[in-house]
């Protein structure tokens, strides 16, 4: 995986949500507090998570073959939107159904002590985590805002565990609220809506990563400045007169289909228009380093 993938905030999530998993379930066992439960499948989910997104970066590595010519970059896109999907989902109805049960059970909480200690141990070590996605991402969002950030980007990873640690955060807190409040109410009700709290963030999160994900397995074009840079480089290649038409495709975050047809002038020789366009490649290549799969169609310009 790339640099831009953010192994490093990936792998700094996957240590933080194991400790804080198995911290949890114990927090769970002595307390049987909902929101300790709802907390412990979270950070479980959110370990899976990571793993698929390592997995899904591992295997975008593999060469092309002559079944995948453009190579499996996609992986990437995939297995962000089994997370989106699969593991976001799960945990949202598992804590929505944990919350709901809970409502009617009244079950009275015990060693509420521990499960606010868990739960303070645990956002500091989320918050850990949570730095380091921020430092990764900031490395490579440059001017964007972070709502742009997550909505452009190109590589899954960092805004999946952008979202993801921004969630379990949050899931904390309200966690913390719900057994608190039990705790100085006396009412068990205060831990079931605190997970039901959870479980609806978890929701929301699922939601978001499932659109943006899904945007980038239906393929996605360049980013405007990208395409901008691509088509000034063509228009200023010795021998290519103007772009009549471009069309781009992310093959994966690092890798970029170009295609265009390029107006050559009606008096060149095949040699003079194969010199172009060579020029023309090399000049795209130059402007964009991630456009790697080019084809560039001479034709001539026509006003109709």
């Amino acid at each position: 995986m790339s640099a831009s993938g953010g192994t490093k905030a990936i792998v700094a999530a996957l240590a933080a949500n194991l400790a804080i998993a198995v911290a949890k379930f114990v927090a769970f066992l002595f307390t049987s507090s909902s929101s300790m439960l709802a907390e412990s499948i979270h950070s479980v989910a959110d370990s899976g998570n990571q793993a698929l997104l390592l997995i899904g970066g591992k295997r975008a590595r593999r060469e092309r073959t002559r079944e995948h010519p453009f190579g499996y970059g996609r992986e990437r896109y995939f297995y962000a939107f089994v997370v989106a999907v699969v593991l976001f989902t799960i945990g949202s109805a598992f804590s929505i159904y944990e919350g709901i049960h809970k409502l009617g059970s009244h079950e009275p909480l015990g060693n509420l002590g521990w499960a606010i200690g868990v739960l303070i141990f645990a956002i500091v070590a989320e918050s850990f985590s949570f730095r380091t996605a921020i430092k990764e991402s900031n490395a490579v969002r440059g001017g964007q805002g972070w709502v742009a950030f997550i909505r452009r980007s190109k590589a899954p990873e960092l805004p999946v565990i952008v979202l993801e640690d921004l969630g379990a955060l949050l899931g904390l807190l309200f966690a913390l609220f719900g057994v608190s409040m039990a705790a100085i109410t006396g009412d068990p009700v205060w831990d079931a809506v605190g997970t039901l709290m959870i479980g609806t963030l978890l929701g929301v999160i699922a939601i978001v990563l499932a659109i943006e994900t899904k945007s980038l397995l239906l393929g996605e074009s360049a980013v405007p400045e990208d395409e901008a840079r691509i088509r000034a480089a063509l228009e200023g290649a010795p021998g290519v007169s103007r772009v009549i038409h471009m069309r781009t495709l992310h093959l994966g975050p690092e890798e970029l289909l170009v295609a265009a047809k390029i107006a050559v002038e009606h008096d060149d020789t095949a040699a003079q228009v194969a010199d172009a366009i060579n020029t023309a490649e090399q000049a795209i290549r130059d402007a964009v380093p991630i456009a790697r799969v080019i084809y560039l169609e001479p034709d001539l310009y026509r006003s109709a």
